[in-house]
């Protein structure tokens, strides 16, 4: 007959007792079902309830099934001997002579994503990528499967995934990306052979509302040009108070006028420079892909003053350590910066502002002076213009004019005269109808 028992998770005061009923650790079912079958499998639930209901209803089940035929010919029937709890699976002991091939052994999660890591590491992926990777898997997954009592992979079907996204407290765009790595994570451990299926495919998909872009009309950024000439502690620092201010305006000029995130920015080298254009990347045609830059910018670039430990191959970082120590001193800057200008949004309150919206300013500016979308897609280095129409399409002004002239155009193919009639005054037009 079946039983049910509790998996204790480590830290539970009953964690030797496993017929304990009233804590909240899941619950399983195993034992011999009347018809020969050995069954061990979670309930899904940690009411010991519930489990004794499932365990009645697997029993019924099984009753109406009839028992396996005996096979002719043979000395001895097929016995099978169920194994307790905590062994990993059954032994089953067939007729006499019968080769039985050695049960896989169940991967562990912690062991899972070990390798998952490592794998990703030797596929080369960035840095970024792999601290994510790092975050979802190693410090969220292994020690919430803990937590809650699992301790193999193949325990891990869709409830228990499901249950593990609703601790994400990311917000919508993240949370998809991270159900996005969680799915190429299982994956993986299909393709090795850790599970049979993947338990997450039947995840329903997350709304991600797409809020427009936010950038700096010229008033704004002008009021943050301004404000970099009171920015700064007078006591002193590692450089000069004016030498401070004038690096935090040209980096601000630099991002604003050359689309770059801060990242690329801030580790920018002296040789990109070329002339009065900055060189932005090598487009997959093999062609390079140039920004021109404002006189003034150009030239404060060339008389930057050096930093805390200069480095005479780039602007503003020092070559050593992490970028990413560098980015983050450079968003300090400016978030002290954006408290000095001040700005709001009509209804007066504070305007949230960050240094990558000098990057959509950048594109925005370009929109609505009318350049293709395709070509400031180009500039952005998007893969695809699509990302750029889905960030940037409420400013395309260019594209409502092109449309109009397209019409216009189609009169002249249908009817010579109706374009005529477009292009004469309004009174002229009249007449002639």
């Amino acid at each position: 007959m079946l039983s049910v028992y509790a998996r204790h998770s480590a830290d539970c005061p009953r964690v030797n007792d496993g017929t304990w009923k009233r804590c909240r650790c899941p619950k399983w079912i195993w034992g011999m079902l009347p018809n020969g079958d050995f069954v061990r499998r979670s309930a899904k639930t940690r009411s010991w309830e519930q489990a004794e209901e499932l365990r009645r209803e697997l029993e019924s089940e099984s009753e109406t099934v009839s028992p396996p035929a005996v096979l002719p010919h043979t000395s001895e029937s097929a016995l099978v001997v169920a194994a307790p709890p905590s062994a990993p699976s059954p032994m089953v002991v067939r007729p006499a002579g019968e080769i039985i091939p050695p049960a896989k052994e169940r991967v562990k999660i912690s062991v899972a994503v070990k390798k998952y890591l490592a794998d990703a590491k030797g596929r080369g992926l960035e840095k970024s990528t792999l601290s994510k990777l790092t975050t979802i898997f190693q410090k969220q997954l292994v020690p919430w499967a803990t937590s809650e009592g699992y301790e193999y992979l193949d325990e891990l079907d869709l409830d228990a995934m499901k249950d593990f996204r609703a601790t994400w407290t990311d917000g919508t765009l993240a949370k998809s990306k991270k159900q996005g790595r969680v799915i190429g994570f299982f994956w993986h451990c299909q393709r090795r052979g850790y599970i049979k299926e993947n338990p997450v495919l039947d995840f329903g998909r997350i709304k991600v509302v797409h809020v427009p872009t936010d950038y700096f009309p010229r008033d704004e950024f002008n009021r943050i040009i301004e404000a970099t000439y009171t920015y700064g502690d007078p006591r002193g620092g590692f450089i000069p108070l004016e030498d401070l201010r004038l690096r935090l305006r040209v980096m601000t000029w630099l991002m604003r006028w050359s689309g770059l995130r801060i990242r690329d920015a801030v580790t920018l080298q002296k040789d990109r420079l070329q002339g009065d254009s900055l060189f932005l990347y090598q487009a997959k045609t093999g062609t390079p892909v140039y920004v021109p830059l404002p006189p003034y910018v150009v030239q404060a670039l060339k008389d930057l003053p050096p930093g805390p430990r200069p480095n005479p191959r780039y602007f503003f970082w020092s070559g050593n350590g992490d970028p990413k120590s560098a980015v983050a001193n450079w968003q300090r800057s400016f978030r002290r910066l954006f408290e000095i200008a001040a700005l709001t949004r009509p209804d007066g309150s504070p305007k949230r502002c960050h240094p990558h919206m000098f990057r959509d300013t950048f594109a925005v500016e370009n929109l609505l002076a009318g350049v293709p979308i395709d070509q400031v897609s180009l500039l952005l280095g998007h893969k695809s213009v699509k990302i750029t129409e889905k960030s940037y399409a409420p400013f395309v002004k260019a594209r409502q004019l092109q449309l109009q002239e397209s019409v216009r155009n189609a009169w002249q193919v249908v009817d010579p005269s109706m374009a005529q009639q477009a292009t004469l005054p309004t009174e002229t037009a009249a007449l002639v109808q």
